[in-house]
Parts: structure tokens; C-alpha cells; sequence
């Protein structure tokens, strides 16, 4: 293993014995499903734990012909090619099921070491732990302590999470820890548009939604979601689809169904739909809040703004060399 592991809390170096994690001190953290837990099992992401496991294989683009959105999504937000990641130490922080560790697994020859908080890493190590197990290094670890050096990884990127952690700029600053100096960070979010951003279902149902029983909101929306979508196409072929905003469902337009079946298209709505009402956390933000949030932590952007990829996707985006 090209990176040491180390105890996030006392940073003492860890070693694999008898199919389990421990430090000199005796510390012992379990190989469970495959993966070590560093973590607790109960914490705030746990409806995330909930959704992929049951959506494991959902957003895998090997799921779908034609489907190349996960690929593009990576390749295009963080501005890398498939020969920019060979043979160095990438860190992925938030993995989900695993969409794009398997696309860095699949495409390139990297050293990826990859953590979630949540159990989703079951799902992740189910879909992706016998493409390359050489170079797939997985862990339940939470962002703030993870089981890493600083200073130890050539690129870092952290897709579809960091509005989800409790503090943004916080996690930001755990990002460019871990990064080498002269190395890359580059993550997504959830913008902030304007006033109109939170005038949206989503943030007007979630203080109730939130803290429903996982399994009670799943249910709720799986019984309500064909109506919705019918409700939701019927403003956007009438030409109100500005109503569509209030309605408690995914924006349609997000999900590639060109190249989806009709079940995979209601898939899709549904875990989206849950994935929006479901976080404990959904902080947006201003990109040039989140630039600077670089520039302030020893990072210099190259780049901020919207990137578009797949058939008209896009997102907010921020890439930065950690100074040397």
C-alpha cells in the first residue's frame, strides 16, 4: 500500500493482523463486508447508508447501454484524463455505491483510496471490490478523521457531498489536508443561485422530512412518485414548469432518460427523490464562497465556475493546486 494508514485520533501508524485494523496501542478497528470501519456504525448519514445499499447499482453507468454519465461527470468536472491518474495515490472522500470509483478503477491505473461515512461502502465494496482489489483501498471513515497522513495524495476530488457534511468550510480545509503540496483538489456542491434557490420543495419540506423514519419516507415517496412525475411532465409540456420547483420531486430534467427503461427511469426519481428530503444536512453555496475557502487554506484555483457534461448536466465546480 503506497500511502501508510495512521489512527485519526492518536495518529498512531496502522497494521493489517488476524483480518482486522489495529495501532501499537491496541486499538482494533474491524474488517466488516469487506471494509475496515474506522467509524462509528450510527451517525448522521446514515439515510445515505439506507439509499445505496438499496439503490447500489442505480447511477453505475455499466447498469444502462449507452450510459456514460458517471465517466463524463468525472472526467469533465475535474478536468483530468485517464493517463493523469496513472500509477499515483488518489483520494476519493464521499464514495457513495461507488459510481466513480469504479469509473477511476476501470479507466486508469491509480493507487484509490476511498471513504465514506456511511455503510453505502457495503454497496461500494459489493459493486467494485473485485474490479482491481491491488489498488482499491475502501474505508467507513468520516471526513474529519480520516485514516490518512496529510500531505499524502496527488489528487483528491469529492463529487456530490460536501453540502451534506455538517460544516462546509470545514470539510474543505480536510480535503487540502490530506492533499501532497503541488497536488489537486478539485469537489462539487449544491449552488446557491439567488434568493430563489431555497424557495424550492426541497428546503420547504425538509425541516419535517428529515426527521421522518428512513424507511417511512422511502415508502411515502415510492407510493406517491407516479403521480408526480405525471404532474411534473404535464407543467413542462404546458409551459408552467417554474411550478415544478414546489413540487416534492427531483427535477426531471436531471435524469438521463434517453437511455434509461421505463423502470430505471422510476428508479431513478425515486432514489433522487429520497436523496433530496432524506440528508440530515444540505448546505449550498456560492462558488466564490467555496473559491475562497481554497485560497484561504493554502490552495491556488484554477478553476471556478459551471462545467456542463452529458446531455446538458451541469455543475458548480472548484479546482485548486495545494501550494508547495
Amino acid at each position: 500500500m503506497s500511502v501508510h494508514l495512521i489512527n485519526p485520533q492518536n495518529k498512531s501508524v496502522l497494521y493489517f493482523s488476524d483480518g482486522k485494523l489495529i495501532d501499537n496501542d491496541g486499538n482494533i478497528f474491524p474488517i466488516i463486508r469487506g471494509v475496515v470501519r474506522i467509524t462509528e456504525a450510527e451517525n448522521y448519514t446514515r439515510s445515505f447508508g439506507l439509499q445505496w445499499n438499496k439503490f447500489d447499482r442505480t447511477q453505475l453507468d455499466s447498469e444502462s447501454d449507452g450510459l456514460t454519465l458517471s465517466r463524463d461527470r468525472f472526467f469533465i468536472e475535474s478536468g483530468w484524463i485517464p493517463e493523469d491518474l496513472d500509477g499515483i495515490d488518489v483520494l476519493e472522500v464521499g464514495s457513495g455505491a461507488g459510481r466513480f470509483s469504479k469509473v477511476v478503477l476501470e479507466n486508469t491505473k491509480a493507487q484509490l483510496f476511498s471513504v465514506d461515512y456511511s455503510d453505502a461502502v457495503t454497496a461500494n465494496f459489493k459493486n467494485n471490490g473485485a474490479i482491481a482489489p491491488d489498488r482499491f483501498h475502501l474505508f467507513q471513515a468520516s471526513i474529519y478523521a480520516m485514516p490518512f497522513p496529510d500531505d499524502a495524495f496527488d489528487k483528491v476530488f469529492c463529487f456530490g457531498v460536501l453540502q451534506h457534511t455538517p460544516d462546509f468550510e470545514s470539510s474543505v480545509k480536510a480535503l487540502i489536508s490530506k492533499a501532497k503540496p503541488g497536488g489537486e483538489i478539485v469537489v462539487d456542491f449544491y449552488p446557491i443561485k439567488g434568493f430563489w434557490t431555497k424557495l424550492h420543495a426541497k428546503y420547504l419540506f425538509r425541516p419535517w422530512t428529515k426527521k421522518l423514519n428512513y424507511e417511512r419516507l422511502f415508502n411515502l415517496i415510492d407510493r406517491n412518485i407516479d403521480w408526480l412525475i405525471i404532474l411534473s411532465k404535464l407543467f413542462n409540456s404546458i409551459g408552467l414548469s417554474v411550478l415544478t420547483r414546489f413540487l416534492p420531486l427531483v427535477d426531471l430534467r436531471t435524469i438521463p432518460n434517453e437511455v434509461l427503461s421505463k423502470e430505471q427511469f422510476r428508479e431513478w426519481v425515486v432514489l433522487d427523490t429520497f436523496d433530496m428530503f432524506s440528508p440530515e444536512h444540505d448546505h449550498p453555496q456560492k462558488i466564490s464562497d467555496v473559491s475562497d475557502m481554497f485560497s484561504c487554506n493554502g490552495v491556488n484555483v484554477t478553476f471556478k465556475g459551471y462545467v456542463e457534461y452529458g446531455a446538458g448536466f451541469k455543475a458548480a465546480v472548484v479546482r485548486g493546486i495545494k501550494k508547495k
